[in-house]
């Protein structure tokens, strides 16, 4: 019987094209989502032959979207969020005011209307949620400091589009565009609307936050007590795309919030671990897709016509942007790397970019031209993203090299970076200099606050460091790789150095700064992989500690002695 397959055709089109185009970029030493994109012009609309259907891709992509987002929500918890709350809230607001005003500037230049300048310096202000991720997660620092300020910065770009795509209809007749009757509205009705839209999204996340993580752990545990694998993982999928379609439709949030504050929910559940790894295939299959939908929506053409304004949108993507970020970071008196990573990730632009271009052109407010730039910017800024990543590091090591520029950027007038005059020197002498206060490192502290062990807290977070000052605990703000941190810990009379933070990297150049300054100290490290151990030993490490080996030897220490009780009983 004769039958519709184009859903196959696009599936298998896209996979089989990607991967070889992948493989080859691969080989080149390009990032493989170069190749993805490249695959996706190949099967577009605007190069000859086969074209897949752009609309089947793109919902498919959407799924990717969810399930990345899922992911992210299952290992992101509310007090992380919380945490970044003071940095992630208005750097992300005068982010995308700086950006909107560069795009509106310019295209008046080309001679645009104001409606389709906001529409335009909009849809460039607001990052790619798969690439900010992806790109977090391939450098290890998704579940840093650093990675927690900017998946707070893009929770917070994600609301405030969430709320651009409601009102932009009611206000496109007061900005020279067509809202299909709707721009009739009258003041108190768009009042009306933005007091719906706040309260909708205010009632989802309280449901989800509230009631959600009582539910969503309780269900994950009903299935995973019927033994089956197919089962759990149908649960987390079905989780996950539900609330995030759910949360669309009743709520009028994005599907990437919605399966992002799922799988927040869903982190209470003991469980949580498996769920992630049990998405982990499928989130990263149709994170291609993405990749590969949005090299369908570009147009080659566009390189040739407009070259110049090409060059203008991919200059504010990547440097406008960024340096506005970059300078609200050290504004807010966070350290360089931050900064600089905070900015590396916001430098590109993806999903809402491409929904508000598209209504912005129904509506009758941005040029066809428009939407055509907004597409092209993003494909060049999410190809050159992995590189702004790769050139990160010598940035640092540059900029650190340069002791006046360093000097200025790090903002040494920052009361946090420095021990008050009054502390006493007795908690300063053989003391031990703890990087890092989260989870584990809290842990740490709250032992050697019951052993009574003098202790010092070097801690990026400037928050957690003005919190534990006012608790009366020795705390210093800033990135412990930079001398200056652990000058101010005293590192040079310490006995033991503690590194509770996982980024081998910064791990060992922290133990070759408190090698110089403290020959004597000893060191112990924490690292969750075999290959990062044997980078740590090379570094000189005196202890380390690796997450999973530890733990399984803690577990056979505890059941071995157990066992050895119960013998001495039976005898």
């Amino acid at each position: 019987m004769p039958h519709s397959i184009s859903l196959i055709t696009t599936i298998a089109a896209s996979f089989g094209l990607a991967l070889v185009l992948g493989l080859t970029a691969a080989r080149f030493k390009l990032p493989v989502l170069v190749g993805y994109m490249i695959a996706g012009i190949i099967l577009g609309p605007f190069t000859p032959g086969f074209v897949a259907d752009i609309g089947l891709s793109s919902q498919l992509a959407e799924i990717g979207v969810i399930l990345l987002m899922f992911g992210v929500g299952l290992h992101f918890s509310l007090n992380d969020l919380w945490a970044v709350r003071r940095i992630a809230l208005p750097g992300a607001i005068i982010q995308i005011t700086v950006a909107t005003v560069l795009g509106m500037a310019v295209s008046n230049y080309w001679g645009w209307s104001l409606g389709a300048g906001i529409v335009f310096g909009l849809a460039l202000s607001v990052a790619s949620t798969v690439v900010l991720l992806r790109a977090l997660e391939n450098h290890g620092v998704l579940e840093s400091l650093n990675g927690r300020i900017a998946v707070g910065w893009l929770v917070v770009e994600d609301l405030v589009m969430v709320l651009v795509l409601v009102f932009l209809p009611p206000l496109a007749g007061w900005l020279g565009g067509d809202a299909n009757g709707l721009s009739e509205k009258s003041g108190d009705s768009i009042l009306t609307t933005l007091a719906l839209t706040i309260g909708k999204v205010s009632i989802f996340i309280v449901l989800m936050l509230v009631a959600g993580r009582r539910v969503l752990p309780w269900l994950l545990w009903q299935v995973a007590r019927t033994g089956s694998r197919e089962l759990f993982t149908l649960s987390v999928i079905a989780v996950a795309v539900g609330i995030a379609f759910g949360s669309a439709e009743l709520f009028g949030v994005s599907f990437a919030l919605g399966a992002f504050f799922a799988g927040m929910a869903m982190r209470e559940s003991q469980l949580s671990h498996r769920a992630a790894e049990e998405s982990l295939p499928l989130r990263d299959a149709f994170s291609v897709l993405f990749f590969v939908s949005v090299g369908m929506l570009f147009d080659p053409n566009i390189l040739l016509q407009q070259p110049w304004q090409l060059v203008t949108v991919v200059f504010i993507i990547i440097v406008g942007k960024s340096l506005a970020a970059f300078l609200l970071v050290l504004a807010f008196r966070y350290p360089l790397n931050t900064a600089i990573t905070v900015s590396a990730s916001l430098a590109q632009i993806g999903e809402f970019s491409f929904i508000l271009a598209g209504l912005g052109v129904t509506l009758g407010l941005l040029p066809s031209e428009g939407q055509s730039l907004i597409l092209a910017g993003a494909i060049i800024s999410i190809a050159l993203n992995p590189l702004l990543f790769h050139v990160t590091k010598p940035l640092q090591a540059w900029i650190r090299s340069r002791s006046t520029l360093a000097h200025l950027l790090e903002r040494p007038d920052d009361p946090l970076t420095e021990l008050p005059m009054s502390v006493d020197q007795a908690h300063l002498t053989g003391q031990v200099v703890l990087v890092g206060y989260g989870r584990v490192g809290r842990r740490i502290g709250e032992a050697l606050t019951k052993s009574k062990v003098p202790f010092v807290v070097a801690e990026q977070n400037r928050e957690l460091v003005d919190g534990l000052r006012k608790r009366g605990m020795l705390a210093v703000s800033g990135n412990a790789a930079d001398p200056a941190v652990l000058i101010q810990a005293h590192i040079a009379r310490a006995r033991v150095l503690v590194i509770a933070t996982s980024d081998s990297f910064h791990v060992c150049r922290i133990i070759e700064i408190a090698r110089m300054l403290n020959p004597n100290v000893e060191t112990v490290v924490r690292t969750h992989s075999d290959e990062d151990a044997a980078l740590l030993q090379k570094g000189h490490a005196d202890k380390i500690f690796i997450g999973e080996h530890e733990l399984a030897l803690g577990m056979t220490c505890y059941v071995l002695e157990r066992i050895a009780k119960k013998d001495e009983t039976s005898l």
